[in-house]
């Protein structure tokens, strides 16, 4: 799988997806940095990427609307935790998913938890 990195995360960030078997883009190394993130969803959905960011806008449905991308994941984890704590939380909670669990979806990682947001069907 492929994933890109939003600015806010830490460049370790890219290890740890690096480990977890992602090939990984950064949008620093793009020519991506301070750009809004409406072109950063387009350099996602057109290198077929799944985003990791810790910027809620992202969360958006409204924008980033389900079935649209390739998955957009969201770190929310308190400011106090260290980033080397956050790192470790992480690895393990994406552990827990599938490469099925990112198409489209809207997945939220927070601390001992995960939360997948999908179309929902009619």
């Amino acid at each position: 799988m492929k994933a890109v990195i939003h600015e806010v995360l830490p460049r370790s960030f890219t290890i740890l997806l690096k480990s977890k078997g992602f090939q990984v883009f950064d949008v620093r190394d793009h020519g991506l940095r301070g750009k809004d993130d409406q072109e950063i969803y387009r350099f996602a959905q057109k290198n077929k990427v799944v985003l990791f960011s810790a910027d809620l806008g992202f969360a958006n449905t409204l924008y980033f609307a389900f079935g649209t991308h390739s998955g957009i994941v969201i770190l929310r984890f308190p400011n106090e935790m260290s980033v080397r704590s956050i790192n470790e939380v992480v690895k393990l909670l994406l552990s827990r998913l599938l490469p099925k669990d990112y198409p489209g979806n809207l997945i939220i990682l927070s601390p001992g938890k995960i939360r997948i947001r999908q179309k929902q069907n009619n």
